[in-house]
Parts: C-alpha cells; structure tokens; sequence
C-alpha cells in the first residue's frame, strides 16, 4: 500500500522561496563527487580478511565470535544456546534454517523453539518477550563495525533480535562487506531496480548497550544482555 503524502508542494515552495529561487521539477540528478573516500575503506581485502576484521570489531562491541563449517552449524548452534542456558527460543521463519538443516536438527534435540508466524499477529511478539534466545541469518553484514543488517517483515519479526533476553546472529560468509557503505548501495540498487524491499531495515551491532554524557558504558539495558556471531560458510 502506497503511503499520501500531505502538503508537499506548499512545503517545497517554502524551501524554495528561503533559497531564493523557484522549485525545480525537471533536470534534477544526483551530483557526483570528485571525492568518495566511503569506498576506500576496506576496498581491496579478501573474503577472508574481511572475517577477520569483523572478529576484532566483535571484541570491541562485547560480542562473542564464532566461526564454522555449515556441516557443523548445527552443533555450534546448540553448542551456543545450551551456554545462553537454553529456554524458549525464537527464530525467523526464514528458508536458510531449512537450508542449513537447521529445523530439523533444533527439533531432534528437543528445543523449545517458536517460528515466527506472521498468522498469530502479536502473540509473536508475547513470546520474544519471554523467549531466552532469539535467532535470526544476517542478510547484510558490515566487517567495519560489527554490524548486521536484518531484513524484518513477514515472517521475519525484528522483536526477534530485540527481544530475547540473548541473541544469536548467523552470518553467512558471503553476507559480509567492508562497510555500511556497500550496504546502503545494495538496497539503493534494489530500490531503484524497482524491486520491493521491507519497510524496516535494522542495523544491530552486538548486545544493547547504553552510555551517559560521562561514557561510562552499560551493556543489555534495552534489549539482549548478551550476542554471538556465528560466520558460516554458505550452502
């Protein structure tokens, strides 16, 4: 559904009167900039360079790091949610839990696991409230700053990474870049491809976290006390 927008050309002519001249309709184009020092960032390392500039940035953010095979993410995964103590867990309803063989193998061990399901409305969210864990893929995954980007809508609910007491990011290999940088490229591409994208976009770095004007940082005041990054080689 289309949004209306209201009062826009009364608040153009505004602008327009402020700046000294009339509004423009046509001829408009993006400027290109002699400079984009953005994209020198990180610009010539490796897929694997990248892991590792993620795994430092994961020290700085509290949040701990774990890499593995996709034939051993299961194990991992569990290995991750017994140390979280277990409990309600929730993840998205996302193809690459099936891919990865991960439902099945989250079933066989007996998890408490809530899919989310878009059916239920917020009953979903009820149960981030009171879940432990909560685990989602990473769509995009920013090395520079140990950030990963979460496509939410349809079954994929942001109060999955928002919620739980704990959260659980698995990060496809291929999903990580040098910087918000190409992340924000990405879904300008998409955008202007014409391509549907979800209205909320979230960038999650690590476990909530709080600091006043004095600095003196507190982790887990707002959401999950606690996060682990699981890079995994892609299927």
């Amino acid at each position: 559904m289309n949004g209306t927008i209201h009062n826009r050309d009364t608040f153009l002519s505004t602008i327009s009167k402020s700046l000294g001249r009339p509004v423009r309709k046509e001829g408009v184009v993006r400027p290109v900039w002699k400079h984009q020092p953005q994209w020198k960032v990180l610009k010539d390392v490796s897929q694997d360079e990248l892991v590792e500039v993620l795994k430092k940035q994961c020290a700085h953010i509290h949040t701990d790091f774990v890499e593995t095979s996709s034939a051993l993410l299961a194990d991992t995964l569990r290995q991750v949610v017994d140390g979280y103590g277990g409990g309600q867990v929730i993840t998205w309803d996302d193809p690459r839990f099936e891919e990865f063989g991960l439902r099945e193998e989250m079933a066989s061990d007996g998890m408490n696991v809530h899919v989310w399901d878009p059916a239920i409305g917020e009953e979903n969210i009820v149960v981030a409230e009171r879940s432990n864990v909560g685990i989602t893929f990473s769509d995009q995954t920013l090395a520079e700053s140990g950030t990963v980007v979460l496509f939410s809508g349809g079954g994929k609910g942001r109060s999955v990474s928002l919620l739980p007491a704990t959260y659980i990011a698995i990060i496809p290999k291929s999903t990580i870049v040098p910087r918000i940088t190409q992340a924000a490229h990405a879904i300008h591409t998409r955008v202007v491809a014409g391509e549907k994208i979800p209205s909320c976009i979230n960038f999650i770095s690590g476990p909530s976290n709080s600091a006043d004007i004095e600095m003196n940082l507190v982790v887990g005041v707002h959401g999950p006390i606690k996060a682990t990054y699981i890079v995994v080689g892609d299927k």
